[in-house]
């Protein structure tokens, strides 16, 4: 017998269709048959949310479709709640460009739990990576999405009160596509599309046309954004030097016709028009100027989306919201669940963003919202990771406190299975390895950095390597949490375990070879040969084949040669090294010239300080 179940006969179709998916999904909890506890559905004013449980009932009272849904996660979880959000669209964007492209089945199971949490938009963000017809570079060999899975994914996302929209690119971000000859006549620069040509608007306009049969949504993210180099590739050596702001605008306002014939209303990301404002390029300027005639050709159907990712202060967003009102426009904004260029899900760097953006788009009263999680360097967040970001912000834009840490706890075992303050500890990966120095130093840069050149470990500066025995301590501290978490983690989990170990057995490796390699210490360096190479390659193997587990769990495998060579690279560098120490030793060689020139470059001007001084040929 189920937790709890439901009336059909009460409930309305589009209740009912939600419900159906749920109890699918969740047969212990939910079943339109018979339960301990009656779910029990009421109608309230727009954005209300309240769940107060009974003995024999549960009674959800909500505004929407998509907060009954997360009275029903929050009614799983066993938490009374009286919530509210401002929020019209809360949302996600997910991205499938950057070497991951999701699989249908995982996607589906991500939207039923990102419906449980209240989210009712998602984006796809898809530079190249779906089967334009008539253009077969477009998903070639990227695992690219055929209309009948775009189609097959929207349905069911309707099902549970999301609204599923095309992300897409139709000027920069196209280096995948603009890389083959067969694009040459629409290709300006490496990345961004060439303004004006004929060829340029006979491809969008298939772009177009493609996600307009595909979804239900007559609404269209259609990019456009960090295009640097607009104007001054191929189209400089055809037309001469012409004003970014024309070009811009010009292009935009041909798209923007080919949306409309084609009955969608665009979104562009906003930051071309602030950058080319001021000198620097700076989208985050306050005081960049944009010229009243080019604010007066920006289409005014057109929305702009405020993107941010970065400020951690309230007042800044505020203002900057204020900005894209003064232009005419009332913005969508795109904040971050930071899982770029990270293995792992950043909870430090989201909370500190996410934060003071709700907390000034409550007070601007913006009524759109959505997160982020791109796949930068390669896509190789375990992406479930983010479930506890999810959850977080989600809370956040419900009227839950930061702090509100048993309800987060609750509804992510409930709904996803997870537990709360594990994800949250695993996240320490992301602590930033050198405070005093520029950036921040993530694990998988220390597993992918060159055993032999450790160009990454010598960028650090005296004071932060001390660091790195600390760091080894943490990843150890972090494998032991993820082994004893229960007898089977999940395939996430398993990721994030067996790369703290690959980390940990790398940056002892490191320091001992270093360390007996200045010494001039023969014994110490056969140990190094002998153990500790060997047990790095075994703990880098045994990540490797997580990875790939993970990844084929998730997404196609497309993509995930990127990461395998990777790690391949490295193994064949450390049995280089390996091998390199045994000439040493046998005196083939009188030195390994990799390390001398690390301390070498010490005296240079400008050069990194090199932890590991004294290294001098045996």
């Amino acid at each position: 017998m189920s937790e709890f179940f439901w009336n059909r006969k009460k409930g309305s179709p589009e209740l009912n269709a939600m419900l159906e998916i749920f109890s699918a999904e969740y047969p212990e909890k939910i079943s339109a048959e018979q339960g301990k506890r009656e779910l029990v559905f009421r109608k309230a004013a727009a954005g209300v949310l309240k769940v107060t449980n009974g003995k024999e009932k549960v009674l959800i009272e909500s505004g929407s479709l998509s907060a009954c849904a997360r009275g029903i996660g929050s009614a799983m979880a066993g938490c009374s709640a009286k919530e509210s959000t401002p929020f019209r669209t809360l949302g996600v964007m997910i991205d499938c460009s950057r070497n991951k492209v999701f699989t249908l089945e995982f996607l589906k199971h991500y939207f039923v739990r990102l419906a449980l949490m209240g989210y009712n938009m998602a984006m796809l963000y898809t530079e190249d990576t779906y089967q334009l017809p008539g253009e077969p570079f477009f998903g070639y060999m990227r695992g690219g999405y055929s209309m009948q899975e775009v189609k097959e994914l929207d349905a069911f996302a309707a099902k549970l009160g999301i609204e599923l929209i095309a992300c897409i690119q139709t000027l920069g971000h196209l280096g995948q596509i603009l890389r083959w000859n067969a694009y040459s006549k629409v290709r300006d620069t490496s990345q961004v599309l060439l303004v004006d040509a004929p060829e340029t608007y006979q491809l969008i306009e298939k772009m177009v046309r493609f996600w307009k049969e595909a979804l239900s949504s007559r609404r269209i993210h259609i990019g456009m954004d960090e295009t640097h180099d607009l104007g001054r590739g191929r189209f400089m050596d055809r037309n001469g030097y012409e004003n970014a702001f024309e070009l811009f605008n010009r292009h935009l306002g041909k798209v923007n016709e080919i949306c409309k014939r084609n009955g969608l209303s665009p979104i562009i990301w906003s930051d071309m028009y602030f950058r080319l404002g001021n000198k620097n390029m700076d989208y985050y300027d306050l005081k960049t100027k944009i010229p009243a005639k080019v604010k007066a050709r920006i289409p005014k159907n057109v929305q702009l989306c405020y993107w941010d990712y970065y400020h951690t202060d309230a007042d800044f967003y505020g203002d900057f919201i204020q900005l894209h009102r003064s232009l005419g426009f009332e913005p969508i904004l795109g904040s971050g669940i930071w899982t770029w260029s990270r293995c792992w899900y950043d909870h430090a760097q989201t909370s500190a963003t996410v934060v003071p953006c709700i907390e000034a788009c409550r007070k601007s009263r913006l009524k759109e919202i959505f997160f982020t999680m791109w796949g930068d360097n390669g896509g190789y967040c375990a992406y479930r990771s983010t479930c506890a970001g999810l959850e977080f912000a989600a809370g956040l834009a419900y009227g839950l406190l930061p702090n509100d840490n048993r309800i987060f706890r609750a509804r992510l075992n409930a709904v996803w299975g997870a537990d709360y303050d594990l994800y949250l500890a695993v996240s320490d990966f992301s602590r930033p390895l050198r405070p005093g120095g520029a950036g921040a130093i993530h694990p998988e840069e220390l597993l992918w950095d060159d055993p032999l050149l450790g160009m990454v470990e010598t960028s650090l500066r005296n004071e932060d390597a001390k660091l790195l025995p600390v760091y080894e301590k943490m990843m150890r501290e972090i494998s032991e949490k993820v082994a004893s978490s229960e007898p089977e983690s999940s395939s996430e989990l398993q990721v994030a375990g067996a790369l703290a170990d690959a980390v940990a057995a790398k940056i002892r490796f490191r320091r001992e070879f270093l360390k007996a390699y200045g010494k001039k210490n023969r014994t110490a360096l056969k140990k190094v040969a002998n153990e500790l190479i060997p047990a790095a390659i075994t703990m880098l193997d045994e990540f490797d084949a997580r990875f790939r587990a993970d990844w084929l769990a998730t997404a196609k495998p497309f993509g995930l040669e990127v990461i395998q060579r990777r790690n391949a690279g490295v193994r064949a560098r450390l049995e280089e090294a390996r091998l390199r120490i045994f000439e040493l030793l046998e005196g083939s060689i009188d030195r390994i010239e990799e390390l001398d020139a690390a301390t070498a470059a010490e005296g240079i001007p400008g050069a990194p300080s090199n932890p590991y001084s004294g290294c001098a040929s045996l």
